[in-house]
């Protein structure tokens, strides 16, 4: 790569690449997006793939797909071909696919080498025992008692426990570095644990696997990669990457960068907690609407831009950092806003008749009113209309603009209509507005002379479609209880399903076609047998930036 010509550096993670470059430390560069295949991707994920597949393409390099996949107890070719879906449906293109499970034998090599070099050794130490044994922040851990175990006596144990000969975590293997180190990750840290378990891809083929922080340094140079970007939970964790690169030659080693994860607030950001979601069916699956998965928020109708838009907006830094929920929802909003169609929906229907109309006419309405290319749509008119109930009230507060009796309103893009007499059941609920309209006042080409401030929408009562609207909430209720578990925090009532009446251009239209319904919501269309379902995406009420 030419030095003259790099890229202005966006961030500190560009900032580190034009001077490994500069430096002639790299001529290319190769990144990688590594998610475990041990469940879906969520939204704190889309900004890695943004941050990874993002600085390859700056740099004309290239990212590739790496399922660190060391731990067969959890992970499933569901969650492998989940992840493939998800990257696509973001837009991004992987160079190369491949896995930890690729380097098993390379992986293992490497180990023995460790050995017979007198950098790793066999322990029987239990899990807990290890643990005990750690030290803490201001006090050195407690060598093994195997600790000094020849080489040979090392490699011999390390091939029984690779046979099979050794039950779930009778013996493990660890790296020798130091156990008064200020580092507790470099405490003679487990790189082998014994795990009897089928693998999705290698079967039964091993019965030991390397750890997370052993394998990856090893598979990044395996791959090529150059600059290895991690989020900032792998900060305390750099100097035991380094230390396998070092003590196994690699040249060039790859760098390891880390930035800060995407927190959201309000927002379960666990993929265990996800997954504890879906197996006590508490929602209805991992694309459950309310879900932050990538598979969720598709299934929402979340469009992939508005995600890489908020992306980008949100940035990268080197502090971890919660972003509001309603910001991410402004970014949707906004995408909605330009490149939605409108349509009309009534969610709590109330019968408004016209008594002087008869006939019917087709009323032009705009597809899209911020775009000036959108142009319009018909929509039919008649006598026999739907309104909102909230729309009309008996007994109004101060300054209530829509309907009541003997009062004015403007049904959208149609006439004015005057309210002459309600009809009520026999508990005193309206049932029914009896209406006059102002022939005069069509929209657009009126001519009455009667001001009116309010204008309310309505569906035609005669050739209206029955719909399912489904509004959500957050999973969880809001951040005053932070301090709870998540399963304390559920929101029971974060799904409302309401029957409605829509106009029937929503039913024809594409299923995942998303809409904003005029003074309701952003809502996706999609039909399930032969219902049609208005799903919500994203409120039209924009909390973010009333907040600022």
């Amino acid at each position: 790569m030419d030095v003259k010509n790099l890229p202005e550096a966006a961030n500190f993670i560009e900032q580190f690449i034009n001077e490994d470059i500069e430096n002639g430390k790299v001529t290319s560069i190769q990144t990688r997006f590594p998610p475990e295949p041990n469940g879906y991707l969520h939204v704190g994920h889309a900004k890695s793939m943004f941050v990874n597949f993002g600085t390859a393409l700056k740099y004309g390099g290239k990212c590739n797909l790496f399922f660190d996949d060391t731990n067969p107890s959890k992970e499933k070719t569901e969650f492998v071909d989940a992840i493939r879906n998800d990257i696509h449906w973001l837009g991004y293109e992987w160079a190369r696919e491949c896995y930890a499970s690729d380097f098993f034998d390379t992986i293992y090599e490497y180990a023995l080498r460790l050995i017979d070099e007198g950098k790793a050794f066999v322990c029987d130490l239990s899990a807990e025992e290890i643990k005990n044994t750690r030290g803490t922040l201001t006090e050195p851990g407690i060598e093994s008692p195997y600790r000094n175990r020849t080489p040979a006596e090392n490699r011999k144990l390390f091939e029984e426990m690779r046979a099979g000969k050794y039950k779930d975590g009778e013996k493990c293997l660890r790296a020798k570095i130091d156990m008064a180190s200020p580092n507790v990750n470099m405490r003679d840290p487990v790189i082998y644990r014994i795990l009897h378990a089928t693998h999705h891809r290698t079967g039964d083929k091993w019965c030991i696997y390397p750890m997370y922080d052993y394998a990856h340094p090893i598979c990044d140079y395996l791959q090529g990669v150059t600059h290895s970007l991690c989020t900032l939970e792998f900060e305390d964790h750099r100097p035991l990457y380094d230390w396998v690169g070092i003590s196994l030659g690699f040249s060039p080693k790859p760098r390891q960068i880390e930035f800060a994860r995407l927190n959201l607030t309000n927002t379960v950001m666990s993929k265990r907690y996800l997954k504890k979601l879906v197996e006590e069916k508490l929602v209805h699956g991992w694309d459950d609407p309310r879900m932050p998965t990538l598979s969720g928020l598709r299934n929402r109708g979340i469009p992939a831009e508005a995600i890489k838009d908020f992306c980008s907006r949100i940035g990268v830094a080197k502090a971890n950092s919660e972003c509001e929920y309603s910001y991410f929802e402004a970014c949707v909003r906004e995408y909605l806003n330009a490149h939605a169609e409108r349509a009309m929906a009534v969610l709590s229907p109330l019968k408004l008749t016209i008594t002087n109309y008869e006939g019917e006419e087709e009323l032009d309405f705009d597809i899209n009113q911020t775009d000036e290319n959108a142009g319009t749509r018909k929509v039919k008119f008649g006598k026999n209309l739907y309104i909102e109930s909230s729309d009309f009230s008996l007994n109004p507060p101060p300054k209530y603009f829509r309907l009541k009796k003997d009062g004015y309103v403007r049904l959208k893009n149609a006439y004015i209509v005057h309210c002459d007499d309600v009809v009520t059941d026999n508990d005193g609920n309206v049932c029914e507005i009896l209406c006059t309209y102002i022939p005069e006042s069509h929209s657009g080409h009126d001519t009455s002379g009667i001001k009116v401030k309010g204008v309310i929408h309505w569906v035609n009562a005669d050739t209206c479609v029955d719909a399912e609207v489904r509004q959500y909430e957050s999973l969880l209720r809001d951040a005053d209880y932070a301090g709870q578990d998540f399963s304390e925090r559920m929101n029971e009532h974060s799904e409302t399903i309401l029957a409605a009446k829509a106009e029937p251009y929503l039913a024809n239209a594409k299923d995942g076609t998303p809409f904003q319904l005029m003074r309701t919501g952003y809502y996706k269309k999609c039909t399930e047998g032969e219902k049609l379902v208005l799903s919500e995406i994203v409120s039209l009420k924009d909390n973010f930036n009333k907040k600022q």
